[in-house]
């Protein structure tokens, strides 16, 4: 494989029985595994160390991996069976699709993600009044995308509001008390501290957003669903000492370009939590209030894993030593160890997707791909695929970067 995989507990939180594999109960959202996409099990799976209910260990970087090499697991051909595009090989797309430049004058529908320029939401607009989107992608929309272009479509391009859910706002909640937990000093990281961080930091979540109170018909459902927030936060402390980890940095904005001449384009995302040995090695870490996926189908979270590990190689010039994944839910550590041939064929593969976002904007077709995931959308009750209709799509023109334009905040 590409990746090498560390034998022994060298690293903090990720503290690995050699070659042990546990049999782990699916995520939370009970998704039929047997129905992930082709992209979900990828070869380099095999690579992943996963440990159940760690021992807590220090915060040494300094393991030794152990060997292991090979191919990336990475075919380009994977995305096209995901992503259910069109007839022809994703390889065969032509390099920098051409599309008619952003529009000046009075352009009504301009929309983008947060931070790069976006100031409207919502499906409803002309489709003959181009919407412009930011020539940027992140994991998560890879995956959207990879998953069921219609599913991109919607929430990219439309921007149709999504309704809250309880699972999704508690990892929102757990994941700001765990970056909270860093502002205390060091011995007085405690699961009790933690727990009291709880009701301000879901305060703010509430004062930003106030329709999260109707998640909650009454103040017992609030009360229980409080509680399992703090059972997860709990669960952190078996995973990792907190009082011996002092992280370089906490959700932390990343950006970077890959590409040349039109063809440039910016991948970014937000990192839970960066950790640099005195070495200069580095680890990325990535909180996750699930469940961990059976070992046959984690290339899904690598993939988002392994997209940050390309994105800090760009901007620091260093592979990160290793990527590592906390499943609060089942209380297991999944460690993965990237090198510079496996962040190559992840490159070539978000390349291609975003190739093949291109060239469905262009065709302005957006095929839904149904899947047992689809049991789990917020919007196929619309769908085509189960018998709803979607409006026209719009024209889509993407902004270029602007040269130079890469950096992390």
């Amino acid at each position: 494989m590409d990746g090498t995989v560390a034998a022994s507990g060298a690293l903090d939180g990720g503290a690995a029985v050699d070659g042990v594999v546990l049999a782990a109960e699916p995520a939370d959202s009970g998704v039929d595994t047997a129905d992930v996409s082709a992209m979900d099990v990828a070869a380099s799976d095999a690579d992943a160390v996963r440990v159940a209910e760690s021992p807590v260990a220090g915060s040494d970087l300094n393991g030794s991996p152990a060997a292991g090499s090979g191919a990336a697991g990475l075919d380009i051909a994977e995305l096209e069976v995901a992503a259910s595009i069109s007839t022809g090989s994703i390889d065969a797309l032509p390099d920098g699709v051409a599309l008619e430049e952003p529009g000046t004058g009075s352009n009504p529908a301009v929309i983008g993600e947060p931070g790069y320029g976006g100031t409207e939401s919502g499906a409803l607009f002309d489709v003959d009044m181009p919407v412009r989107l930011p020539s940027a992608i992140s994991p998560s929309r890879a995956g959207d995308f990879m998953q069921c272009p219609l599913l991109f479509r919607l929430r990219v391009v439309d921007k149709v509001p999504e309704p809250p859910n309880a699972a999704a706002t508690r990892g929102t909640l757990v994941h700001a008390v765990l970056d909270r937990l860093f502002d205390l000093p060091a011995g007085g990281r405690t699961p009790d501290e933690a727990a009291a961080l709880l009701q301000p930091e879901w305060d703010r979540l509430l004062a930003k957003t106030p329709g999260l109170a109707e998640l909650f018909a009454t103040p017992e459902d609030l009360a229980e669903w409080l509680a399992s927030a703090k059972s997860l936060v709990g669960m952190y402390f078996t995973l990792e000492d907190p009082n011996r980890l002092e992280p370089a940095e906490r959700e932390w904005f990343v950006r970077t370009v890959v590409g040349d001449g039109d063809d440039r384009f910016v991948l970014h995302g937000v990192v839970d939590r960066l950790d640099v040995a005195p070495n200069g090695l580095l680890r990325v870490v990535d909180y996750k209030t699930g469940k961990a996926p059976p070992a046959a189908y984690e290339a899904k979270n690598l993939f988002q894993m392994k997209f940050y590990a390309l994105v800090l190689w760009k901007l620091r010039g260093v592979v990160p030593k290793r990527l590592q994944l906390i499943f609060l839910g089942s209380g297991e550590v999944l460690t993965y160890d990237p090198d510079e041939r496996d962040l190559r064929g992840v490159e070539r593969k978000i390349t291609a997707v975003w190739a093949a976002i291109r060239a469905a904007a262009q065709r302005r077709e957006w095929p839904p791909s149904p899947s047992r995931l689809c049991d789990w959308c917020s919007f196929k009750d619309g769908c085509p695929a189960h018998g709803g209709e979607v409006a026209p799509a719009p024209i889509v023109e993407f902004t270029p970067v602007p040269s130079g334009n890469a950096g992390a905040s």
